[in-house]
């Protein structure tokens, strides 16, 4: 039984220093980390070699050695084809998510209702916050884009006739209703 708990320990071991990686690698994906945590990868690789090389007897934990190494490769595979797109200068980086991750959640601000798309923006900030809903509404700029296209849409499909924009809450979450002006 002694040996059955150090070979647990071990795979438990293994399987937090995998997870731990992966947190690395993202890391150095996003831009946090300078270098890539090579040296870490080849010590888990070395780990999980001494274990291929050893004849487990239990089958849960064999189960387990082959999924951490099963889930180790295909983590290699991914951050390889990553790094090689970064080396081909295709790969972007996403830094929205990085800065939407790193600062606190933004509260409504008061915009002049001076446009549409303005006076849309904080209807939708409002209902947004009267439903539970965090308070990010999209910007002006990208409502102003979607009235836009869907201006262009209704333009195509009933001619010239105008449309009138509201905010409708009747469902889970607030969204934009577009309707035709009687």
């Amino acid at each position: 039984m002694d040996e059955r708990r150090q070979l647990a320990r071990q795979l438990d071991e293994i399987q937090q220093q995998v997870k731990e990686l992966e947190i690395r690698y993202e890391q150095y994906f996003a831009g946090l980390e300078r270098r890539e945590p090579m040296n870490e990868r080849k010590n888990i690789a070395k780990q999980l070699r001494h274990f291929t090389n050893r004849h487990i007897v239990w089958t849960d934990l064999r189960f387990r050695h082959q999924s951490i190494s099963s889930r180790f490769m295909s983590y290699g595979q991914y951050w390889d084809r990553i790094l090689r797109l970064m080396d081909e200068g295709k790969y972007h980086r996403h830094i929205a998510k990085l800065k939407s991750a790193s600062t606190k959640p933004a509260v409504a601000k008061t915009v002049e209702p001076q446009t549409e798309a303005a006076r849309l923006q904080q209807e939708l900030s409002r209902a947004r916050a009267s439903c539970g809903l965090a308070a990010g509404a999209p910007s002006a700029e990208k409502i102003a884009d979607f009235l836009a296209v869907q201006r262009e849409k209704i333009r195509n499909r009933y001619g010239d006739r105008q449309v009138v924009f509201s905010i409708d809450s009747s469902g889970d979450k607030p969204r934009i209703k577009v309707s035709l002006k009687q």
